[in-house]
């Protein structure tokens, strides 16, 4: 009988195996991060989430870096790898293109991916491995005790600058989307429905989906998203990015700017014509590059959700086809004749 597959081709659990719950996917590993840290909320999210994958645990890998939210894998009772510093896409890569039977999950955060993980994370989305990467960004260095990161303001004040940062911060959906990555996402670990919502659609993406995960760090970097999450704010200043929806709230409005850009203004001052309509499947990245500069200098405004998801050939497919045409054309490859071949030298 033939395995049954989802959208990124992977093996489905047998109906006659039953169906995998939350309960599968915790480990026996106690949970050490600070207490009320966001990561918590996101663990939570992601293991209950997984069973609605319908992917086997042993089909699962969580692969992390270096930093707070790096301890990930420890607690999800599927294959794990705590890798170096930044090189978390490295070794993500290597095992997607190797093993496209995995569901191969990258966990990071904002210092691990945007310092010294920024090239390893450029050349994962451009190339568009067959992996899922979320990013916790809490716009500070958490696990070394509150340095300022490569997201955090202008002006911060940390223990390695205290003067106030004078770097411009990173747009970790800018950069994703310059990148070109085929599906670009933002959500934030309090909004439960929202991240879970978000994860299904990541999931489903054959390719490389990056997905920036605002994350609270209660320790050094207090109440940084408070107005994402305060009742009286978060609707007048998050802009929620729905496929075929105009991106509005009932006070603000998105529109194209007479420079080319795009413009947030008050709503009751255009007509409904006026307002963008989103278009997550735009093969032209621009308008989601537009989008993603919105909620600068420090959320006037901030878009939620799915920026960009395109379908193109993953890399391990396209790997796999010259395989299997070089295959075709030459026989297999000898190893021990390459290795003792021409371009190779013995030093005495």
């Amino acid at each position: 009988m033939s395995e049954s597959l989802n959208g990124k081709g992977l093996a489905l659990v047998p109906k006659a195996e039953g169906k995998q719950t939350l309960k599968d996917f915790k480990s026996d590993q106690e949970v050490r991060w600070c207490p009320g840290c966001g990561d918590y909320a996101i663990l939570a999210a992601v293991q209950s989430f997984m069973p609605e994958l319908g992917i086997k645990r042993e089909n699962t890998v969580f692969v992390s870096g270096i930093g707070c939210s790096s301890r990930f894998p420890y607690y999800m009772n599927t294959y794990g790898f705590h890798s170096i510093h930044g090189r978390a896409p490295a070794i993500a890569t290597g095992l997607a293109a190797s093993r496209p039977d995995l569901s191969v999950w990258v966990i990071t955060g904002d210092g691990d991916a945007l310092s010294i993980g920024g090239n390893h994370l450029i050349h994962a989305l451009r190339r568009n491995v067959n992996l899922n990467i979320l990013l916790f960004n809490n716009r500070i260095y958490g696990l070394t005790k509150g340095q300022y990161s490569p997201t955090s303001e202008v002006g911060k004040i940390t223990k390695s600058t205290p003067m106030g940062s004078l770097d411009k911060p990173f747009n970790p959906i800018s950069l994703a989307v310059g990148a070109e990555a085929g599906f670009v996402a933002r959500t934030i670990d309090s909004d439960r429905k929202h991240l879970h919502s978000v994860l299904r659609e990541a999931a489903a993406h054959r390719g490389t989906s990056l997905v920036e995960i605002y994350q609270n760090c209660n320790i050094f970097n207090d109440n940084a998203f408070e107005d994402l999450k305060d009742p009286e704010k978060r609707d007048v200043i998050t802009l929620r990015l729905e496929h075929g929806q105009p991106i509005a709230n009932a006070t603000q409005a998105v529109r194209l700017a007479p420079t080319g850009g795009l413009e947030v203004v008050a709503r009751d001052s255009i007509s409904p014509e006026e307002i963008l309509v989103h278009d997550v499947h735009n093969p032209d990245p621009s308008l989601a590059f537009a989008l993603s500069r919105l909620d600068e200098p420090a959320f006037q405004h901030v878009p939620i959700g799915i920026f960009r998801s395109v379908d193109r050939p993953s890399y391990d497919h396209l790997m796999s086809e010259q395989l299997e045409m070089a295959v075709a054309q030459r026989g297999p490859g000898d190893l021990d004749e390459l290795l003792q071949g021409g371009d190779t030298w013995k030093i005495n």
